[in-house]
């Protein structure tokens, strides 16, 4: 395997770990989906967690803007799904900190936790496993701009958009893999039809 693995590589990491399944699966939103993504399964074997971490890093340092500021870039992630993301990628860039937003219940605002405190001009990296509706991105890089730092990329484990999600057209964007999942209501969905069993799933 290269350093920088194919799509095909990390589909097959993701598969073996468990972190990609197959099947029939309904999100809190009630949309359905033909395949359901955990990458923190994956993030569990180190091996596993440290091709991935890697290669995401290589693709950072691929853009020269980015190269000529380490170690003198900080990641952001959130809470708890990005952390071994950003310590992962931190430890191959030699960042200089990782900081990580949390929210205190499911419709509260993210927030940095205590005593992470971004400096003034502080450059950054938002990083996360996966990319959907982008919202969660949204609101970090409004937190990061509010607290005084400056974001310089963004980058993913796998970008699986869902409808309508955010761009960022502006921000370098770098993922390892892309996924496109059919996404339905239950009303249009073929899986309910033929009477498959649905398990329903967190994001």
């Amino acid at each position: 395997m290269e350093l920088i693995p194919t799509q095909e590589e990390v589909i097959g990491l993701l598969r073996r770990s468990g972190g990609l399944r197959d099947g029939h699966f309904e999100y809190p939103s009630g949309m359905h989906v033909n395949e359901y993504l955990q990458v923190a399964l994956a993030m569990r074997d180190f091996n596993t967690s440290n091709i991935l971490s890697v290669a995401l890093s290589r693709k950072l340092r691929s853009n020269s803007d980015i190269r000529a500021m380490l170690p003198k870039v900080s990641i952001v992630a959130p809470a708890t799904g990005g952390l071994p993301v950003a310590y992962g990628v931190s430890e191959a860039l030699r960042a200089h900190k990782v900081f990580w937003a949390e929210r205190d219940s499911p419709d509260a605002p993210l927030h940095f936790r205590e005593y992470l405190e971004l400096s003034p001009g502080e450059k950054v990296i938002l990083v996360d496993d996966i990319f959907r509706t982008g919202a969660k991105m949204v609101e970090m890089k409004k937190l990061v701009e509010a607290s005084g730092g400056e974001v310089m990329a963004m980058a993913v484990i796998v970008f699986e958009p869902s409808p309508r999600a955010a761009r960022f057209d502006s921000l370098p964007f770098y993922y390892l893999a892309k996924l496109d999942a059919t996404y339905t209501d239950a009303a249009a969905c073929e899986q309910c039809k033929r009477d498959v069993p649905v398990a329903k799933v967190r994001l």
